[in-house]
């Protein structure tokens, strides 16, 4: 080998050399891949006493690897990140609404997530301070006279509170707007108890007789066949209902609850959305609701509204008024308040752009509504005969509650769509 060569074979050895040690000190973390400093992770846990001092006593300020022997270096840096984590987390906001006379205050985190489990106090210009009772970052303050209002979040220790107060109008009459941030109010069954919450029962089956007619009917000209499902019919394989001639569904979205008021989400409302329109079966949607008046009409409306927002609807939202086992807290309301809640409820979903109905029996239509007052939404009658002895207008007609369909295990209601 002539010296040229040799030389290069040299150069070439102590290159691939060098090479196999840069790449073993990335490996161990001596380079750190973000800012290409020198931090060797082990030398992070060494001090200036076991340290080899490598530095020139002569050379000042040009050290690079100084700051390893900095023991608070890292420490500051961190808490500075910890600290400011812990402001972020603790920082807290207030979102205030008003339907009518009155004022829902919601104490938020940064998430938008309301805060229970503390004793929050606020004050309410020219009223004094009011505090969250139960604790559930909520407080609703009624009786109030329209006009500006100041809501100031009184300091809590442990927590940052917003330095100025937030403005708001309370409003003299209702209004038909969905609310918004109504989802902080939209509970999961995991926190309440679905057993005294969720107990409507169907009037129409007192109503039933023996002519009900369980089959599935064939779709034609503008009858469509079609099916409404809820937490009781558990999983679903809608690509056997599809496949059974069912064309439609309405979806229960929710409830309120029969005790406490508290407004639930259907455990199977997401699932059952999703894999109907997957599969090809059209929807809508209904809330079984125990409003008490118009306000809480309007906010059983603004949470189907919150819920329905990322899909589209091919039939309307139904309001489902019918008792609750003669204990539910809307079970003794008389016509004009129970029809001033139907109307509350559809003209809000009207006005987010949502088709609207109401769902109710033969019995409930004719003794416990004012029916003039709600022809104009889409009629869903629930009425278990071979032929209906209703005579007022209806949309949509639940027959059966009784089918049964390829796809659900147990019984379904069986619906006929004239739309």
């Amino acid at each position: 080998m002539d010296s040229k060569l040799k030389r290069l074979a040299i150069l070439g050895s102590i290159a691939v050399m060098l090479m196999i040690s840069l790449l073993v000190l990335y490996g161990n973390g001596y380079f750190d891949r973000d800012s290409q400093k020198q931090v060797a992770v082990s030398d992070l846990a060494k001090t200036p006493e076991t340290t080899p001092d490598m530095r020139d006593p002569d050379m000042i300020g040009d050290d690079l690897r100084a700051f390893l022997y900095d023991r608070t270096f890292f420490d500051e840096e961190v808490s500075a990140i910890v600290e400011e984590a812990r402001n972020s987390s603790a920082r807290l906001s207030l979102i205030v609404t008003s339907v009518e006379k009155d004022l829902r205050v919601q104490v938020v985190d940064r998430n938008g997530e309301k805060v229970p489990g503390e004793e929050f106090y606020v004050a309410i210009s020219d009223r004094g301070e009011y505090k969250d009772l139960d604790k559930d970052g909520i407080i609703y303050i009624g009786g109030l006279d329209a006009g500006e209002y100041s809501v100031k979040l009184m300091p809590l220790t442990g927590y940052i509170v917003p330095d100025n107060p937030t403005k708001v109008r309370v409003k003299d009459k209702v209004e038909y707007i969905a609310i918004d941030d109504i989802s902080v109010l939209i509970k999961t069954e995991a926190e309440i108890d679905a057993s005294v919450e969720d107990t409507g029962e169907a009037d129409a089956l007192s109503d039933a007789d023996s002519s009900e007619d369980s089959s599935i009917k064939n779709s034609s000209g503008s009858v469509r066949m079609g099916i409404d499902v809820s937490k009781y019919q558990k999983d679903i394989d809608w690509d056997r209902v599809k496949n059974a001639g069912i064309e439609y569904a309405i979806i229960r979205a929710g409830y309120r609850g029969s005790k406490t008021g508290a407004i639930v989400v259907d455990p199977y409302y997401e699932k059952n959305m999703k894999e109907a329109r997957t599969s090809g079966v059209k929807t809508g949607v209904y809330f079984f609701t125990q409003a008490t008046n118009e306000v809480e009409a309007v906010e059983e409306a603004s949470a189907v509204i919150s819920l329905i927002k990322n899909y589209k609807l091919d039939y309307p939202v139904y309001i489902d008024t019918e008792g609750a086992g003669g204990h539910g807290r809307a079970d003794g309301l008389d016509k004009e308040t129970r029809t001033l809640v139907c109307e509350a409820f559809c003209r809000t979903v009207e006005n987010a752009g949502y088709e609207a109905g109401v769902y109710a029996s033969r019995n409930w239509y004719n003794n416990n509504l004012d029916v003039s007052r709600i022809e104009g939404f889409d009629i869903w009658l629930a009425e278990y005969r071979n032929t209906p002895l209703y005579q007022g207008y209806y949309n949509m007609w639940q027959y059966s509650s009784k089918g049964s369909v390829d796809g659900i295990e147990g019984n379904v209601d069986l619906d006929i769509s004239y739309n």
